[in-house]
């Protein structure tokens, strides 16, 4: 005699299998979520990464204005502008680099006319990094004697910069922040003013 299934047996097996499905389908989709996350943090600390290398060159590089300005503009704690041949055609530009709200972004102006002058208006700004989370100082300013300037002081008398930067795609949702340091020692200084 043929013995079939009940049907508390089929919706039994029917409710395991849809549970175990679940679960399964859960399981990828959280993997997925965590991967796409852990993707999306390494796509912008990789940018950050590469910004404050081309960064650290630049000022490195750095040298008076075709206007006669001295090699630094400003030297603030979210905000640095110098002066530099970035393009090697030259002429040398300001280049400002700032934050603006979590992004890290680079302004570029030109000088123009007679006299030699580098019209705000006229700067061309690009995004470096996204998902900056600083709440201390991106830029930090030393002398020759390797201490830390007090703002007054910084335009005259920085010998080395140290640039940090915190990246984070998401603050509230491991992993933590990653944080990128680099110092660089300012050429072409002149020793006053």
């Amino acid at each position: 005699m043929k013995q079939a299934f009940t049907l508390i047996e089929v919706m039994v097996t029917v409710a395991i299998f849809t549970l175990i499905t679940g679960v399964i389908a859960a399981f990828i989709l959280t993997g997925y979520k965590i991967h796409g996350y852990t993707f999306q943090q390494s796509i912008a600390i990789d940018e950050a990464r590469r910004g404050i290398e081309a960064m650290v060159k630049e000022i490195r590089e750095s040298q008076p204005g075709e206007d006669g300005s001295y090699i630094i503009d400003k030297a603030e704690d979210y905000q640095f502008s110098f002066y530099s041949d970035i393009d090697k055609n030259e002429v040398i530009e300001r280049v400002r680099y700032f934050i603006d709200g979590t992004n890290l972004k680079k302004g570029i102006t030109y000088p123009s006319g007679f006299p030699v002058q580098y019209l705000s208006a006229t700067e061309k700004i690009t995004t470096l990094s996204q998902y900056v989370r600083n709440q201390p100082p991106i830029f930090h300013y030393f002398d020759g004697d390797n201490v830390e300037l007090p703002s007054p002081a910084r335009l005259k008398d920085t010998k080395l910069m140290k640039v940090r930067l915190i990246i984070n795609v998401n603050p509230d949702r491991p992993p933590q922040d990653f944080e990128l340091e680099s110092a660089v020692q300012l050429r072409n200084l002149k020793t006053n003013l």
